[in-house]
């Protein structure tokens, strides 16, 4: 009796294993492309899709990096600004924009010689960008509390009060609306395009410090990463209600949905990205705490290239490096 059931014992035993080893993992890092003399915390990412290049604000580096991707390597730097945050290239005009923190400027430079262009000037704490395709504007976040909508040649096209400084922002489809996230008032605020106002806030009410943002308009779902707790939270986008919450990585700063698998990734500070499944009814479920670099807080979800980008500072005798990661189904 006793060694029948050792034999089935082991036999369970091997069958979990060998399903475990059959698993696939949810995503293999392809390589790490260094970042040569690049100091400090690193801010967030843009793509080129057509040139396979990757546009990454080195904040506390004051410089822009452009990296080569399938070649593996840096290819050009833009140096002396004044703490880039946000950078968005522009395809239509081969134009890369940067959002300036220390000077509150926004740079425009031609992407094929990373020559300036122009700059304008609006207001402290210039950050992220957002690129209106439809109307081919910018949105640009800026301030004790505004966003301005900006020409591709920089030239004013208006501009939203905000009762607080706006960190990350998403823009619906049909360039009618935006979600803005203002952490300072435990806040989202709705914005209507249209007649340039707030329409609706919403409050946080079990997590705060909601800094990064990610938009589902098929269901309706707006997801923000918070810090305090570390927590996801998902709110309807038609009332503004809770509808889910899970524990999610510390010190998250990019977050992405990815409709084609139903997944998010939340990429945090604490050195993990998150990988969680989104059913239909809006449940929530971890697939994976996989470890990148501690203070790795900012990337980019590139779906056309079927990769996640992780941006890791330089940590002791570690250097700052580009991390690319292949997903996998």
């Amino acid at each position: 009796m006793f060694l029948r059931r050792m034999v089935v014992l082991l036999s369970v035993l091997s069958a979990g294993f060998l399903c475990l080893a059959q698993t696939p993992p949810v995503f293999q890092l392809e390589r790490e492309i260094p970042l040569p003399n690049v100091e400090g915390r690193i801010d967030h990412l843009s793509v080129d899709l057509e040139g396979q290049r990757v546009f990454i604000a080195a904040l506390e580096n004051n410089s822009v990096e452009v990296v080569d991707v399938p070649h593996g390597q840096r290819v050009a730097e833009i140096k002396a600004l004044k703490e880039p945050q946000g950078v968005l290239y522009v395809q239509a005009n081969q134009t890369l924009y940067v959002a300036n923190g220390a000077d509150g400027t926004v740079r425009s430079f031609d992407a094929r010689t990373m020559q300036p262009v122009k700059t304008v000037v609006l207001g402290d704490d210039a950050d992220n960008l957002r690129f209106d395709a439809k109307q081919q504007l910018l949105l640009a976040g800026y301030g004790r509390g505004a966003i301005a909508t900006l020409g591709l040649d920089l030239a004013s096209k208006g501009n939203v009060k905000l009762s607080a400084h706006p960190e990350s922002f998403q823009l619906s489809a049909d360039g009618q609306r935006l979600f803005v996230n203002l952490p300072r008032r435990y806040s989202v605020a709705v914005v209507d395009r249209g007649n340039q106002t707030v329409s609706a806030t919403w409050k946080m009410l079990s997590a705060h410090a909601n800094f990064p943002m990610a938009l589902d308009e098929e269901h309706h779902r707006l997801f923000l990463a918070c810090r305090m707790p570390a927590k996801l939270q998902v709110l309807d986008t038609n009332t503004g209600g809770f509808v889910a919450k899970i524990t999610t990585v510390g010190d998250a700063d990019d977050l992405f949905y990815d409709p084609s698998r139903d997944r998010l990734y939340v990429i945090g500070g604490e050195g993990y990205v998150d990988f969680l499944h989104v059913s239909d009814k809006t449940q929530l479920t971890s697939i994976a705490h996989v470890a990148t670099a501690r203070g790795a807080r900012t990337g980019l979800f590139v779906p056309e290239w079927n990769k996640l980008l992780v941006a890791a500072p330089r940590r002791g005798a570690n250097p700052a490096r580009l991390l690319v990661y292949t997903l996998t189904p």
